[in-house]
């Protein structure tokens, strides 16, 4: 499996060469081409990333998630809701990688096979990064008007999360 895993990009890219050389386009003209089009692209992608990624660091060190889920943990202690899987479910929507950091982190705890674990990987795998791809894709091509994209997003996170909370107890 390692050897495919590792042919598979290589082979792709031979692929793409045969596929242009047997339609007669120049491969190598149209590759610089079309580096030449992304580069100024990168350059508008640079500062919405910077700018999110400046804001995520800040909200995490700062600690107010940790004096929030504090003052919320006797609300979520009566309606069951385990108080360990917030952290997840709270930094999904702000960075895919943060996510699964924590992620990572409850696998090292509680093991993959518990129930914290498991129910972390559902909301994981079932939500999105909706700010990441707010900040970065729409500031990219320039849409202002995210009101609705953003509510639609996080509301689209939070059902991922409750549903979690209520299917994942039926099966585990």
């Amino acid at each position: 499996m390692k050897i495919l895993s590792n042919l598979f990009i290589p082979v792709l890219v031979l692929t793409v060469i045969i596929y242009g050389v047997k339609k007669k386009v120049n491969v190598y003209d149209s590759f610089v081409n079309g580096a030449k089009e992304s580069l100024p692209m990168a350059i508008n992608m640079f500062t919405p990333l910077l700018a999110m990624i400046f804001g995520i660091n800040i909200f995490t060190n700062s600690g107010l998630i940790d004096e929030v889920f504090q003052f919320l943990k006797p609300i979520f202690y009566l309606i069951n809701i385990p108080l360990e899987i917030l952290p997840v479910a709270v930094m999904r929507p702000l960075s895919g990688s943060f996510g699964l950091a924590l992620l990572n982190d409850m696998f090292t705890v509680y093991g993959p096979d518990n129930y914290l674990s498991i129910l972390a990987s559902i909301i994981q795998g079932s939500s999105d990064t909706t700010l990441y791809i707010i900040t970065l894709y729409f500031g990219t091509v320039g849409i202002k008007k995210i009101k609705y994209a953003l509510w639609a997003g996080l509301l689209a996170d939070l059902t991922a999360v409750i549903l979690s909370l209520l299917i994942v107890p039926l099966f585990f």
